[in-house]
């Protein structure tokens, strides 16, 4: 009996006890040495029917899928059928001219294209309503600026694999779903693995989703190269062995580039390359209504972690860095973790009017630190250096406290500055009236505190809106998976009447409503 393991093997059970039980629930593996030597499950695959999660059990692996959308890029491209310097719109003309932006950019998540979940958001959608890939790529189509100049930023888009699939299908003539089975899924024997673009597609041994309550999550947006794999752990520990022993191009996956400043961006090709604990790392998540995804490799450790949930209020993610963190324990090289120092003064609202864009900061009775901008939280650790790291990767914020302020860096190495602002701040005059927006083919009617939305797909969404600073506001957006916010200054003209708002969200930028 292998000691080590076995102590692996119950710290992993312990993980998993808050979910054994008669609700949803997660499984982990961990793959040690290319053995799959740890494999455990808490919960029911489905609450109604009483069935557990087991090793047969498939989940919706949302953007976990992104790496095997850019392995088939890079597959193209070995076979001369493609360059990942090509212009995106050689194969989509399509798309409008957004500027030079290559298939490497799309992968990099360097393009600057506008989010398309973000785009029907704006235009009163959420991830439960009936979205089509069509309505999907229209979305994008009316665009007619982008988040920033291609190349200066990381800004995480699904529509850049949206379009990379798409990209796979015209090169290859083949549909995205069958390219992946015939060129990677059968070959390395993932038989539970396959990309259903339709969430109502029947699938054996295919978990339900919950949200908190738990109540059955509805999810009604048509999947592409940007999310639609079904598949396991078993298979996901398969792809880690490809990856490992060259069957898969991990080098094409991780190799990293810079953005146009020269910084390196850590998200290479749909594989985040980053640093833990001293410990390098290729990693990705996956979320979608009702299912959450953590793939974590430590190659030099020869470790990879996998942890699949079909409960939203799982967090696959805290619970694969704290199995990875069993993995490294008396590890040498393996760096400690900083303790956090006592940041309570930090609590509450900051925003950077030069964007414009806001930060709620929430510390516990614990100490524990939460960053939330646009509505999405993020966990908070402290650095070597003395600052606060909000997320991960080329996700995180790097936060430099000081008194009443805070000074962010993301990671291309832009520095924003924030300052602290009162809560019930009222709105600014002149707001009530109907915008309207080309890119979004939106209309917002805002009444007093309220916005009514009409869109493309859907219309009569309420939403509402809170005062931040002077003519800085935020629109305050319900949604399936979290309840968002958009950051909006107010735009007048000479005569300091309303003539638009300009709106920024998490990852859709300068979208203009002018004043009808």
């Amino acid at each position: 009996m292998n000691l080590d393991r076995l102590k692996l093997d119950r710290q992993v059970e312990r993980l998993l006890a808050p979910f054994d039980g008669s609700g949803p629930g997660a499984t982990i593996g961990v793959v040690l040495d290319g053995d799959l030597a740890i494999h455990r499950s808490a919960g029911m695959a489905s609450v109604e029917l009483g069935v557990p999660i087991s090793a047969r059990t498939r989940f919706r692996i949302a953007s976990v899928s992104k790496q095997f959308t850019c392995a088939a890029v890079l597959k193209l491209a070995a076979e001369g059928r493609l360059s990942t310097t090509d212009d995106i719109r050689i194969y989509l003309p399509e798309l409008p001219d957004f500027g030079p932006i290559s298939i490497d950019m799309i992968m990099r998540n360097m393009s600057g294209i506008r989010d398309m979940l973000e785009v029907q958001r704006l235009g009163g959608m959420d991830l439960g309503m009936t979205c089509g890939i069509a309505d999907l790529l229209a979305g994008i189509c009316r665009q007619t600026d982008t988040n920033f100049p291609p190349g200066e930023r990381f800004l995480y888009s699904n529509s850049n694999f949206l379009l990379a699939g798409l990209i796979v299908e015209r090169v290859s003539g083949l549909a995205l779903p069958e390219y992946l089975a015939r060129h990677f899924f059968r070959p390395l024997g993932m038989n539970a693995t396959l990309m259903t673009p339709l969430t109502r597609t029947l699938v054996p041994d295919l978990a339900t989703g919950y949200m908190a309550g738990p109540v059955r999550a509805t999810h009604g947006f048509e999947l592409g190269g940007e999310g639609g794999l079904v598949s396991s752990v078993i298979d996901l520990a398969l792809w880690d062995a490809a990856l490992t022993t060259g069957a898969a191009d991990r080098a094409g996956l991780t190799t990293q580039a810079d953005f146009n400043n020269g910084v390196a961006n850590q998200y290479a090709r749909g594989l985040v390359v980053s640093h833990y604990r001293g410990v390098r790392t290729e990693d990705h998540g996956g979320l979608w209504p009702g299912f959450r995804t953590a793939f974590l490799r430590a190659p030099e450790q020869n470790a990879t972690v996998i942890v699949i949930a079909n409960f939203a209020t799982i967090d696959p993610a805290q619970l694969a860095f704290a199995t990875l963190d069993a993995v490294l324990d008396g590890k040498p090289g393996v760096h400690p973790v900083p303790a956090m120092p006592n940041f309570t003064r930090l609590a509450g609202r900051y925003l950077d009017p030069s964007s414009p864009m806001t930060l709620d900061v929430v510390v516990a009775d614990s100490g524990a630190i939460t960053v939330t901008p646009n509505g999405v939280p993020m966990s908070v650790k402290p650095t070597a250096d003395g600052r606060l790291l909000a997320g991960k990767g080329p996700f995180a914020l790097l936060l430099r406290p000081s008194e009443d302020a805070l000074e962010l860096e993301v990671s291309s190495g832009h520095i924003q500055n924030f300052h602290r602002v009162a809560d019930n701040v009222p709105l600014p005059e002149g707001l009530d009236g109907v915008y309207a927006c080309a890119d979004m083919a939106a209309e917002w009617t805002i009444a007093d505190d309220s916005v009514t939305v009409s869109g493309p797909l859907v219309c009569g969404q309420q939403w509402s809106l809170l005062g931040v600073e002077g003519d800085i506001i935020r629109v305050c957006i319900p949604g399936l998976l979290f309840q968002g916010w958009l950051d909006v200054r107010v735009m007048r003209d000479g005569e300091g009447a309303v003539s638009g708002l300009t709106a920024n969200g998490g990852r859709a930028k300068r979208v203009i409503f002018r004043k009808l």
